[in-house]
């Protein structure tokens, strides 16, 4: 009985220490846990101009961007991933606050005579972001306004076009000794179209060449890139643009100045890697917007609003992921918040119609129109991503024609609002080659799968079955057979802008 009771005592005494053991065991991994992720707080967005989804992660096997590549490979490439408009300020305004720009007032480029800006009581992600303990940094292309509302702590010198030097000049900032994390916002001028250097760019280079052809490529090149050139027979020409020999020297630069980019973001890769914090950073790579091609840039067709979308999340389990989840740069400002914990903003509702008042039952407030897609970066096809939205009002000051779109995975309603107007050109858009040498023929030339005419006299709904007709070139809002279907996307459409604070949501009351 006594060597039963030393053995149950002995037996409940290894019971405990098992317990205390595995309680060490189970705060030690918490505590490493917890310290790795809060090292993996550091973030970097890089975002790319007027770059669409041309690259070989993307499937195109002509154009060489190998780092880009790489980064596909070790994290998730997004297939669907949308501007929510094709102009640069705007977009950017979307990009760093979660709002559309018909709430940010963002409603087209902020240089110049344009002069449009953002309201003045927005949270911005830089700002979030500080008040999270981050230090902010920014290189490159800005384009958004005022300053105080997008502040960063520090300005990062470097051509836009030459993003290895912006890369190595961040250096400083990566390695800089500071026990908070950083958030660095690296904006390329390529694969812009116009070779006319910023106001930036010309007081800190006064002795700069101006690029020969139109996408900034030039003989002398770039320090710290190797030019790669392409031959116009060898580049893809997408349905939706004219095969043309203008159409193909114009794409053999826009791939020799995405070449450009790539590798000057290579560069930056190599420079975390040095600094010891590649693997504590989330990184993103992105566009504003697709390509500066008419066809594209400054419409809401798809070639302006999909864009490439890689993230690279530290911590994640899985690797080249290609998720089909439908992203919003809406999405963008509330994942990076949610991944440095940060607080996200309240936002006061700004539709004061009265008769909208009494249709729909608004909230007094509104956060972020977007949402973090952290929950789902790890899976190909993560469920309720399947719809997106556009707001489009502005790009040059002359331009007014806003449109709004809702697209799905089968349908994409487009409601061309100034639809009256003739379609406006961005002036760099119009004067480009390719559509030069089309237009010249004449109103019924084709370019593309729409005639000339039908490209700049458009109709107030366009619904195409996007995926039967990915081109957008059969518009079935006039047949009565899809009546039905039109009925129930202008629905959708009426309850974004008035969920979003549209001020253009006032036209259905009265049109």
């Amino acid at each position: 009985m006594k060597a039963q009771h030393r053995n149950s005592q002995n037996a409940i005494r290894l019971l405990g220490l098992i317990v205390i053991l595995s309680s060490l065991f189970v705060s030690a991994c918490t505590t490493v846990r917890a310290q790795s992720a809060q090292q993996a707080r550091h973030i970097v967005v890089f975002v790319a101009d007027d770059h669409g989804q041309d690259m070989g992660a993307y499937g195109n096997p002509v154009i060489q961007t190998p780092n880009l590549d790489a980064l596909a490979a070790e994290g998730t490439r997004f297939t669907h991933a949308f501007a929510t408009t094709a102009s640069c300020s705007a977009s950017r305004s979307v990009i760093l606050t979660g709002l559309h720009n018909h709430r940010t007032a963002q409603f087209g480029h902020t240089h110049d005579y344009h002069h449009f800006r953002s309201y003045d009581d927005l949270k911005t992600l830089p700002v979030l972001l500080q008040e999270a303990d981050y230090r902010t940094a920014s290189a490159g292309k800005f384009h958004v306004a005022p300053e105080a509302v997008y502040r960063f702590e520090e300005r990062i010198p470097g051509s836009g076009r030459n993003a290895y030097e912006m890369a190595e000049n961040a250096r400083a900032f990566i390695t800089k000794e500071d026990a908070r994390p950083f958030f660095l916002y690296m904006a390329t001028s390529d694969p812009h179209r116009g070779a006319q250097l910023s106001p930036e760019e010309a007081a800190a280079y006064p002795g700069l060449a101006v690029p020969p052809d139109d996408f900034g490529n030039r003989p002398e090149g770039y320090e710290g890139i190797d030019a790669v050139t392409y031959d116009p027979a060898d580049v893809i020409v997408p349905g939706w643009l004219p095969d043309t020999p203008a159409t193909r020297a114009e794409l053999a630069q826009y791939y020799e100045s995405v070449s450009r980019l790539d590798q000057g973001f290579g560069h930056l890769i190599t420079v975390l890697k040095e600094a010891g914090v590649y693997d504590e950073t989330l990184i993103i790579y992105m566009s504003d917007h697709g390509i500066a091609m008419p066809g594209a840039k400054t419409t809401v067709y798809e070639p302006g609003l999909r864009s490439p979308l890689l993230v690279r999340h530290p911590d994640a389990q899985r690797r080249g992921i290609v998720s089909n989840a439908m992203i919003s740069w809406v999405d963008i400002t509330a994942t990076l918040v949610d991944y440095a914990g940060a607080e996200p903003p309240t936002y006061s509702q700004h539709i004061s119609n009265q008769e909208i008042h009494r249709r729909v039952d608004l909230p007094e407030t509104h956060g972020f129109h977007g949402r973090s897609f952290l929950p789902v970066l790890e899976e190909e096809n993560p469920e309720g991503w399947d719809e997106i939205y556009a707001s489009h009002t502005f790009h040059e000051i002359q331009m007014y024609y806003p449109m709004r779109v809702v697209r799905d995975r089968r349908y994409k309603l487009i409601w061309n609002i100034a639809h009256g107007l003739s379609y406006p050109f961005a002036t760099d858009l119009w004067a480009s080659a390719t559509w030069q040498q089309v237009y010249r023929q004449g109103p019924d030339a084709l370019y593309g799968k729409r005639t000339v005419h039908d490209y700049i006299h458009r109709p107030a709904f366009e619904l195409y079955d996007i995926e039967r007709d990915p081109y957008e070139s059969n518009n079935l809002a006039g047949d009565p057979a899809y009546a039905e279907v039109l009925a129930t996307y202008k629905a959708k459409l009426r309850a974004f802008q008035e969920r979003t604070s549209d001020p253009w949501v006032i036209k259905w009351v009265y049109d």
